[in-house]
């Protein structure tokens, strides 16, 4: 049995790149940035009125002139219109484009309109104010996004918005989840006394579809040649393998010996955790690998964000920042294992992200994983742990 860092180290160990692909922008939420993505031109392109009001020249104000003959009026998106005397002013709206014989825009909340002519008020004026300048934010040629980040809403309207519609994203794995056990039966089933209802493969395809990942699933009964010959279709059909239950010491623990015999290579089978102790993981032909986590509900949810997710995201080439919470109450845990514990995450006033340590009643209790965050990670060391300590948690 080896450590939680030990099975960290061998899963990080097991990265793929799997290439990269083209897509419409419309469908590149929530994909992996594979491009350093440059601006096509100024940002804004040209000199823009941040407020509805009058363009001026400030020099005609700087002498002394308060009126201005209205020239015309100009909406956004209209070529810019110049004025020929100083004399003139152009109503102009937000977001419209500024001549060059304009060099300020003063607020429609400060002047006054009659006749034609705009009158400002008796306020301080400045020379440039209410103007967007071109290129104040980006110059043509800037790089205004890096390469492997997730694209956001707002990167995709930044993408949008120079002409950025066919995108190159890392390509995605092509993953299947299969869990097994005759007790199972599906949601739509009224299960006897002695069944359980799925929810495992729901529950981590759902975690995948934040990634864009389209997931198949398929359940196994307890059979040894049927597990052997789904797996061997699977390990040809699919770049990942996504299991749950059939790991244990069980007589119906098929899993183990089915991937020993399909070359699977094992790289550990059993982690000083809980819950997930269980955990199996292996690579088929250094280049497939193998997540087998316990069946119960709760050890496949700390398995899946405490390993797998950490795992997709280093083969997609995103980083991850670690995240660390301060306990509110004493805990103790007696077996020399890493215990991971579902918390509720709250922040202070003082800004700190504080961890309060929710009662469950082992790795079959789910019940409580929709009331918390994520699972706190209590270190192997000690079995006592006092309010205030700080450790690292892992959100769900």
């Amino acid at each position: 049995m080896i450590t939680v860092t030990q099975a960290d180290e061998i899963i990080q160990s097991q990265t793929v790149h799997y290439g990269f692909e083209e897509v419409g922008y419309a469908l590149a939420l929530g994909r992996v940035l594979a491009e350093n993505i440059v601006a096509d031109r100024d940002l804004p392109p040209f000199d823009r009125a941040t407020v509805d009001g009058i363009a001026i020249d400030f020099s005609a104000y700087n002498e002394g002139l308060h009126s201005f003959k209205i020239k015309a009026i100009q909406a956004a998106g209209e070529p810019p219109v110049a004025v020929a005397a100083k004399d003139e002013c152009i109503e102009i709206m937000t977001g419209a484009a500024l001549d060059n014989s304009v060099n300020t825009v003063i607020r429609y909340e400060d002047i006054e309109i009659a006749n034609g002519v705009a009158t400002i008020k008796d306020i301080g004026i400045k020379k440039g104010q209410n103007i967007h300048l071109r290129g104040k934010d980006k110059k043509q040629g800037d790089q205004i996004a890096n390469a492997d980040r997730i694209i956001t809403p707002s990167l995709l309207g930044l993408l949008a918005s120079v002409g950025k519609t066919k995108i190159l994203v890392k390509q995605l794995p092509r993953i299947i989840i299969i869990s097994t056990g005759d007790e199972m039966v599906t949601a739509e089933e009224t299960p006897t006394p002695y069944q359980l209802r799925r929810s495992n493969g729901i529950v981590i395809k759902s975690v995948l579809e934040k990634y864009n990942i389209k997931a198949e699933l398929l359940h196994l009964n307890d059979a040894a040649e049927l597990i052997k010959k789904e797996l061997t279709r699977c390990l040809n059909d699919y770049d990942v393998l996504l299991m749950s239950g059939g790991v244990s010491m069980g007589k119906f623990d098929y899993v183990p010996q089915a991937l020993d015999a399909l070359g699977v290579e094992k790289l550990f089978h059993k982690v000083q955790q809980r819950p997930g102790k269980p955990f199996w993981f292996g690579s088929y032909k250094k280049q497939k690998p193998v997540f087998a986590f316990p069946g119960n509900p709760v050890s496949v949810f700390m398995c899946l964000h405490r390993y797998f997710i950490p795992w997709l995201n280093a083969s997609l080439g995103i980083p991850t920042l670690p995240q660390y919470a301060v306990l509110q109450s004493d805990i103790s845990f007696t077996p020399a294992l890493q215990y991971f514990v579902q918390v509720q995450l709250r922040s202070d006033t003082d800004g700190r992200l504080m961890a309060k340590v929710l009662e469950t009643n082992g790795s079959g209790d789910f019940s409580h994983l929709a009331e918390t965050d994520a699972f706190m990670e209590l270190p192997l060391d000690k079995n006592a742990f006092k309010k205030g300590g700080v450790y690292r948690v892992w959100r769900f």
